[in-house]
């Protein structure tokens, strides 16, 4: 299930989350359900992904990152086709309920724009390697990257407790949305040798010196983003808490333009923890 990535997943979510606290209230279940759809999604693009990769023979001997259950032989792809039907249903099961506890019907224009959200948030979660044309293997991962572990955690945890957005909000969602692009940018360019006769990637483009100017900018726009929400939203010093994180952001970039292959994977782990931690941060200086 790629354990390590779930706090990335849950990063966006707890910001929007504990920025609409500011001002709305939150049931403790609405705070579950949000948090268990989250997790149950970022599992099932994790099972899906595995799955692709085995069945285009992305996933061999020569792959520079962990080996995973089914390279392994540990779990047959019927396994991954059993457990991957079963999160399917935990999404709908735990997105449903989300909904109803925040809306109390699913009758209306607002739980209703959540409902077909939650759809294609399942389906963008299963067809990143998975499927008859999987958008992962185009080069088209980042823009989804962006869109579903950015805009959409930020902006919709905040909408599904205020029941309304603040254009202000694609700044911080932005942020989040650049940090996770910037966690597949450096898997892409670990990965670069294993995936070029398979998939085209972002740094297979563009090669990898660029690709790690390209990591730079996404951290530096992450960065001029929230600080922009801050300035512009400021109502204490304690919102600045989240800058306790920048000497890690610098130490991911040192590392990044240190290291290759097989040697940049513990700067993906550094990146994910690093932004649900700026996340938490940014979050408690506003609820402070």
């Amino acid at each position: 299930m790629r354990l390590r990535t779930l706090p990335l997943s849950l990063a966006g979510v707890v910001l929007g989350l504990m920025l609409a606290l500011r001002y709305h209230d939150a049931t403790p279940w609405l705070i579950v359900w949000l948090l268990l759809t989250t997790v149950c999604l970022q599992i099932l693009s994790n099972l899906s992904n595995e799955l692709g990769d085995y069945l285009r023979g992305t996933d061999g001997a020569q792959r520079e990152g962990p080996q995973y259950s089914l390279a392994q032989g540990a779990l047959k792809v019927t396994d991954f086709k059993r457990i991957i039907a079963v999160f399917i249903g935990l999404c709908c099961v735990f997105g449903a309920a989300m909904i109803w506890t925040s809306f109390g019907t699913f009758f209306s224009w607002q739980p209703a724009l959540l409902l077909l959200l939650g759809v294609a948030a399942i389906w963008a979660a299963m067809h990143y390697t998975l499927g008859k044309n999987p958008y992962g293997y185009r080069s088209l991962g980042d823009v989804f990257v962006f869109l579903f572990f950015g805009l959409v955690s930020v902006m919709g945890a905040y909408f599904v407790v205020a029941h309304t957005l603040d254009s202000l909000l694609l700044l911080p969602a932005s942020a989040i949305g650049c940090f996770s692009v910037g966690v597949l940018n450096v898997n892409n360019i670990r990965d670069m040798e294993s995936d070029a006769d398979h998939r085209i990637t972002v740094p297979l483009k563009i090669g990898s010196r660029k690709a790690k100017i390209y990591q730079t900018a996404l951290i530096a726009t992450a960065w001029i983003c929230i600080l922009t929400y801050t300035l512009t939203n400021y109502t204490s010093g304690w919102n600045f808490l989240y800058l306790a994180t920048l000497p890690l952001y610098a130490l991911h970039l040192n590392m990044v333009w240190k290291c290759n292959g097989k040697n940049l994977d513990p700067a993906l782990p550094l990146l994910v923890i690093t932004t649900f931690v700026f996340s938490l941060l940014a979050g408690v200086g506003y609820l402070i």
